[in-house]
């Protein structure tokens, strides 16, 4: 299975029926395909997603949500997108990314002139420093075990990549960035700059109390590298920026101050009505990448499927992707004599219900005695199976069924303990015990409702007093790794390019590692994992990251499962995407008739 940054999902689960490995590099300025010759351009279509939007910053460990990166990726631009195919797609017209030199490994990026954000400010290096310095981690000098230091940028993915890489040198001309990494890194084409720069650094530093963006810049560039071993007292303008960029562009809300949602890409929001609905609306200046057809996208936010249907059933919503089930596959092919069309496809994502490595479940015994009772086959029976007749519970953390080294893995990775539920074994383990487990999911998700349910009543046999931690749609993904629960049910859905998403969730310390997974061996691995190039190679460290994750009773992977959408004959250029995008990767090229 291959990553990049994932995202935490919501909606449809994935499927096993296509290879995550598959990732072609694609070098040159491809323009994408126009919509359909009978569309025009101008019009509104209403997009539904199951989640709900809560922050303007997508990069964030809380706010890495599946809604939250749509929104972002439609609102901002960058030196490359991923086309449906799994390809790294180059957008010239931004600016371009070259590989200067592969020994040290080089990389130079520069922006076009003339791209600037929707207040009027140019898009600079600047902002390219801002995102490097979020995602590198380079200013951190936490040492989480002694509780020293300061971590200043709670950065969803995994920053050992680009930690690999000193101050970046900064071109005369302000729009070039060049990045000289120590050692080789797998993900570079995909580590900066795309698919959109998210946060500018003219809004963070006027913030901060700095004059512009040069000030900000001058400011890192004058602060060391942060060491662990020695921390530093934390820089107060930098830790300002820093919580800043965390949490100063949460909101279920369209912000009073408007610097705190600008776009530099194809749509500006317009308005968000909390819980319900986000409206955005062409942004007129952006002509540096693909041009968008539509006037305006209103996204509404419905967790129910059949709801979902109804909506594009009574013509409320032109484009759904609704939670894939038989029923509500057979309720879309019913509207196929309406003009209705139904993609039925495979997504890069898998359910998984995680432990926390605290509390309750300190005691790998109490974990291995949870994971015991988990009915993961009555899961897939009751949730995959009617749509997949061919359908068995994940048996991986790491690999997919229709690769290889799937069945090498779960030869040996340790998931052969817990193929069906042991309510005697557990009892064994437990001891007499009745540990109370506090379950947290997204209540308004339906099928994490169902899984929820399936394990209370199982769990429960075992001794286990389950209590219902579900919460709303826009508030569960804050709530990762806070404490307040001990088990959480979620999903993960990648862009399916890169490995960097091994270490984003399983690293020790990582803002994504949401219940404090720790193994100095697995570490050890993912760091040659970053640095290793060769694909064969990548494979053999992911199935020994694989065994160590199993052998830690980390949590168990539920099922992949088969993802749909469906469109009304009133929009064209709609097309299946399996990642994290879903059908937002070609969102320019939707049109109305």
């Amino acid at each position: 299975m291959r990553f990049g940054r994932i995202s935490k999902a919501v909606g449809v689960a994935a499927a096993a029926a296509l290879a995550l490995s598959a990732c072609a590099g694609n070098s040159g300025g491809t323009t994408p395909t126009t919509a359909a010759a009978a569309s025009k351009a101008g019009g509104s279509a209403t997009v539904v997603e199951v989640n709900a939007f809560n922050t303007f910053n997508p990069n964030t460990a809380d706010g890495n949500t599946d809604i939250n990166s749509k929104v972002s990726y439609a609102t901002h631009s960058g030196f490359f997108y991923i086309d449906n195919k799994l390809n790294v797609v180059r957008n010239e017209k931004f600016g371009k990314m070259e590989k200067v030199s592969d020994d040290p490994l080089t990389v130079k990026y520069t922006i076009n002139e003339g791209v600037k954000w929707s207040d009027g400010t140019p898009v600079t290096a600047a902002d390219l420093v801002l995102q490097w310095a979020a995602f590198s981690g380079y200013y951190d000098d936490a040492d989480s075990e002694a509780k020293t230091g300061t971590s200043y940028f709670s950065y969803a993915g995994d920053p050992t990549g680009i930690a690999l890489t000193d101050f970046p040198e900064l071109g005369e001309d302000g729009r070039s960035m060049t990045l000289k990494y120590s050692k080789p890194f797998a993900d570079w084409e995909i580590a900066i700059g795309g698919p959109g720069i998210d946060i500018p650094a003219h809004v963070l530093a006027k913030k901060a109390g700095l004059a512009d963006a040069k000030a900000f810049v001058d400011m890192l560039k004058g602060m060391p590298r942060g060491d662990a071993k020695a921390p530093q007292p934390a820089n107060a303008q930098l830790q300002t920026m820093a919580e800043m960029w965390n949490t100063g562009f949460d909101s279920k809300t369209l912000p009073a101050d408007p610097s705190l949602y600008l776009s530099n890409g194809p749509y500006i929001v317009k308005d968000v009505n909390q819980d319900q609905s986000l409206t955005m609306v062409k942004n007129k200046d952006y002509n540096w990448g693909p041009e968008a057809n539509l006037d305006e996208i209103t996204v509404r936010y419905i967790g129910s499927a059949p709801a979902q249907v109804q909506a594009l059933k009574n013509g409320e919503a032109d484009i759904i992707a609704p939670q894939a089930s038989a029923d509500t596959v057979e309720q879309l092919k019913a509207l196929e004599s309406q003009g209705v069309t139904v993609e039925v496809g495979n997504q890069l994502s898998y359910d998984h219900i995680d432990l926390n490595y605290s509390g309750v479940f300190a005691e790998k015994s109490v974990r291995e005695a949870f994971m015991k009772s988990v009915p993961r086959k009555d899961i897939v029976d009751k949730i995959v199976k009617k749509l997949d007749p061919e359908a068995k519970p994940l048996d991986s953390q790491l690999f997919v069924p229709d690769q290889a080294l799937y069945t090498e893995s779960v030869k040996d990775n340790g998931s052969s303990a817990y193929q069906d539920v042991d309510i005697e074994g557990a009892k064994s383990l437990l001891n007499g015990a009745t540990p109370e487990v506090r379950i947290m999911y997204n209540k308004d998700n339906p099928n994490r409702a169902d899984m929820f349910a399936l394990i209370s009543e199982s769990a429960s046999k075992a001794g286990f007093k389950i209590v219902d931690g579900g919460l709303g749609k826009s508030d569960w993904g804050k709530a990762l790794g806070d404490g307040s629960y001990d088990a959480t049910i979620f999903g993960w859905i990648n862009s399916g390019v890169g490995v960097s998403g091994v270490p984003q969730i399983f690293k020790s310390g990582n803002d994504s590692n949401f219940n404090g997974f720790s193994d100095p061996e697995a570490d050890k691995l993912m760091d040659e994992l970053i640095v290793t190039t060769d694909k064969g190679k990548q494979d053999e460290l992911i199935k020994q990251i694989d065994q160590k994750i199993w052998a830690s009773a980390y949590g168990l992977p539920l099922f992949q499962a088969v993802g749909v959408d469906a469109y009304s004959d009133r929009i064209t250029g709609v097309k299946y995407m399996p990642n994290q995008t879903g059908v937002w990767w070609n969102f320019w090229e939707w049109a109305q008739k």
